[in-house]
């Protein structure tokens, strides 16, 4: 009996860039999926079968894989549940060149391929690879043509007075003719947008206005959506106030990037009664602040002076970057023990609401040194595969990876406050840091023009590891590099200094007493002395384990064998 073909088992995957026509009872992702099922039914007697579930994106650009559907059919795919990927065209699948060769290995790699029915080739042989390379080319450049065209379209709008989308701000509303792209007053609105003013034309400061604001119930603008979700109406925050206070458009402009166009919309603030608050602002950013923040000083003086200054006075350079994934804002706290200050960042909610087991408290020097590893491994690494340019060039792209390396992969002392300063802000979740770089700051720290660096290059996702001890989190994200534990290096050498005075005949109380020790304190940490040279050369070189630390190797029994030492702490 001859034995029939090997069934394989296909996913139709569809895709549209926009969402116009979806809401038809047959729309494109409809016909892209039809022609394809055909596609599949004429293949039949190869052993191709249909699989019933679709995979359909719509609305969404091929320029990211970050899409529902295709990440749905990516775990079919690494499950083994699916061997052919059918597509309509190659574009709907990605229009990206290097998307393209990542999926492909992926691919590969679970014994999956892919056709497309309306593009014949064959990808075994080289012609067909070229072929295939030579249609993304033109895929992908077909995107930037687009891409750039919108941006030209919204930049023209803008210049003409028109409002382009998005929310909103507080004091108007979208005129109610979807085709006239301004905003109108509403007038209850209005009145209170005057009064935030108002407090600041008074000299009240940010912190008094939002307590202002709070006492008299002047809440943040809601937002009704077509889906029936609802957004703000909550409690306005300094950060949004001080918004609102620079926000142009109540001044009857329209503004894009740098520049500021008048617009059909009337204003709500007068030019003189703008001119008195923005002066009370200018004020108020140039008066002396400790370390609470950054006065709105050029880049250049910005990191020089982070450089400048002592690290004692380096309390919280992430303040006002980082929040969790519930939006939630960290906070920079710190407790004070023996004499000792400990520095944390923790989420707002249990400043406010009490006990929360979904809340953030991480001890500021994990995360800044997470935070440190990742930007420094991921500029690094983009720096290195040519993708930090927004235009590509070979020969500046190695100059600069070697202008990377040399500005970013130093000892952690030299370079703290310096990487952090390159972080615009910071989404962290379970296992996950979502960073997004200042491209001022960064174009600035590596002699680069504006607009130079590419925008997928100041975004980037990293994974990380969370341990947790009590309420406390510590966390590791990037790549390990030779960022050495200061505390722990130190400890190291008095163990040394400690066992060569008890050679030398002093007792153990006696060496306590000198260095304002307690014994136990001698006694838990004298054994590292005793640690494989290997143990002891990465912690010199800060090439170590990152969650081997002075407080681990404590409260850990150090055995007396080099080999079981590097087992335990994990060096083997």
């Amino acid at each position: 009996m001859t034995k029939g073909p090997t069934m394989i088992r296909c996913a139709v995957y569809t895709r549209k860039s926009s969402d116009e026509g979806l809401d038809q009872a047959f729309n494109s992702l409809d016909a892209q999926h039809e022609a394809c099922a055909a596609y599949v039914a004429s293949q039949k007697h190869e052993g191709w079968k249909l699989l019933p579930a679709r995979f359909d994106d719509g609305g969404i650009s091929g320029g990211t894989l970050d899409r529902p559907a295709l990440q749905r059919l990516l775990a079919e795919i690494d499950a083994g549940r699916v061997n052919m990927v059918v597509v309509y065209k190659i574009d709907r699948l990605t229009r990206s060149l290097a998307d393209f060769a990542r999926l492909l290995e992926r691919l590969e790699a679970r014994n999956c391929s892919f056709v497309s029915v309306t593009q014949a080739f064959n990808t075994s042989t080289s012609m067909g690879r070229l072929t295939l390379n030579v249609l993304l080319s033109f895929a992908q450049f077909e995107r930037e043509v687009t891409a750039e065209r919108i941006r030209d379209k919204i930049a023209a709008s803008k210049k003409k007075g028109l409002w382009m989308g998005g929310l909103a701000p507080l004091g108007y509303d979208r005129h109610p003719d979807p085709l006239r792209r301004e905003l109108v007053v509403k007038a209850d609105e209005a009145v209170l947008v005057r009064r935030i003013f108002g407090f600041r034309r008074d000299g009240l400061d940010l912190g008094e206005i939002e307590a202002r604001c709070a006492a008299e119930g002047i809440c943040s603008k809601r937002h009704h959506f077509a889906s029936g979700a609802e957004r703000g109406g909550g409690r306005l925050t300094r950060g949004q106030i001080h918004y609102i206070l620079t926000n142009p458009v109540y001044r009857g402009l329209i503004r894009h990037k740098d520049a500021c166009y008048a617009g059909t919309h009337p204003a709500i603030i007068d030019d003189e009664f703008w001119r008195v608050v923005q002066d009370e602002l200018q004020k108020a950013a140039r008066k002396p602040r400790g370390t609470a923040g950054l006065s709105p000083r050029p880049v250049q003086a910005k990191i020089e002076s982070d450089r400048n200054r002592p690290a004692s006075e380096h309390v919280a350079p992430l303040k006002g970057k980082i929040r969790d994934d519930t939006g939630d804002l960290l906070t920079p706290t710190h407790t004070q023990r023996h004499d000792r200050r400990y520095r944390y960042y923790i989420s707002n909610r249990l400043l406010s609401g009490g006990a929360d087991r979904t809340a953030w408290r991480i001890p500021s020097r994990s995360i800044e040194s997470a935070v440190r590893a990742a930007v420094t491994a991921h500029l690094v690494d983009a720096a290195r595969s040519h993708r930090l340019l927004a235009a590509p060039d070979a020969a500046r792209s190695l100059e600069l990876a070697a202008r990377v390396e040399d500005r970013m992969v130093r000892p952690e002392s030299e370079m703290a406050i310096e990487t952090l300063a390159l972080v615009q802000s910071i989404t962290i979740a379970p296992g996950n840091l979502d960073i997004a770089l200042d491209p001022a700051v960064v174009s600035h720290a590596l002699d680069l023009a504006g607009g130079e660096i590419s925008e997928a290059a100041l975004r980037f996702n990293c994974k990380s590891r969370v341990r947790r001890r009590g309420v406390e989190t510590k966390i590791v994200a990037g790549q390990i590099r030779p960022f050495p534990d200061q505390t722990l290096r130190r400890t190291l050498a008095l163990a040394h200094r400690w066992v060569g005075d008890l050679r030398s005949g002093k007792g153990l109380t006696e060496i306590a007493a000198e260095g304002g020790h307690a014994d136990s304190y001698l006694r838990t940490r004298a054994p590292f002395a005793f640690l494989s040279p290997k143990i002891q050369a990465a912690i010199l070189n800060g090439t170590h384990p990152p969650d081997l630390t002075a407080e681990r190797l404590a409260r850990t029994p150090i055995p007396l064998d080099w080999a079981e030492q590097e087992a335990q702490f994990g060096f083997a």
